[in-house]
């Protein structure tokens, strides 16, 4: 009786032990996207490319990536979380939030522009980014307005920013920010590239205080 009981509790747990480790981690698949991508560029890269590449099926990967586009979007968000958890970690926390955000701001240009992933879509494949300038903000660019609008907040709190509305504030600065990155290469061909990163510091400072 009493092994009757508990068997099914032990079969139970091992069923569950079974399903989680045998689901393939979310990183593998996009760490094979990555792959596909810089070798060929995103309209190159097919599911079945990915599924190889990742060693799984076709249909484990189509089971939470219905498409390319929908992986390629979830590969650009982790890719931009990770470089910004980064570059967020070389600024000085004591400082001011403008002086922060501006230093954030800078750096984060500085490590777009030289990240292969985004550099291989924009090379290749950059009509595919243009929905997210002329239609609608992807989660990628969501994610890094809720930064600015916490430290626009924290900077009206400090002092160091003017007063005003945080979530108009943040946009304002997303979209100059954003325009640095996507429009780097045509913009640095006669133009050094320091030079330009200082008039980038500048117009924050300025823009942030008056």
């Amino acid at each position: 009786m009493s092994s009757e009981r508990h068997t099914p509790a032990r079969s139970g747990t091992a069923v569950g032990e079974r399903t989680s480790t045998t689901r393939v981690p979310d990183d593998v698949l996009l760490d094979a996207a990555r792959t596909c991508v810089l070798n060929g560029g995103v309209r190159r890269t097919t599911l079945t490319d990915i599924a190889r590449t990742a060693g799984v099926s076709r249909m484990t990967l189509y089971r939470r990536y219905p498409d390319v586009r929908s992986i390629l979007a979830a590969l650009l968000t982790r890719e931009f979380a990770s470089l910004l958890r980064q570059v967020d970690a070389t600024v000085d926390p004591s400082l001011p939030a403008r002086s922060r955000l501006v230093r954030l701001a800078v750096a984060t240009v500085r490590a777009l522009v030289t990240d292969p992933l985004l550099r291989t879509v924009l090379d290749r494949d950059a009509d595919l980014l243009l929905p997210y300038v002329t239609e609608r903000l992807g989660s990628t660019q969501r994610l890094a307005e809720h930064t600015l609008v916490e430290l626009i907040t924290e900077g009206q709190a400090d002092g160091s920013i003017r007063s005003g509305d945080p979530t108009v504030q943040a946009r304002a600065v997303l979209l100059t920010v954003q325009s640095f990155v996507l429009s780097w290469r045509p913009a640095t061909q006669d133009v050094a590239a320091e030079p330009l990163l200082s008039e980038l510091r500048h117009l924050l400072e300025e823009g942030l205080t008056r």
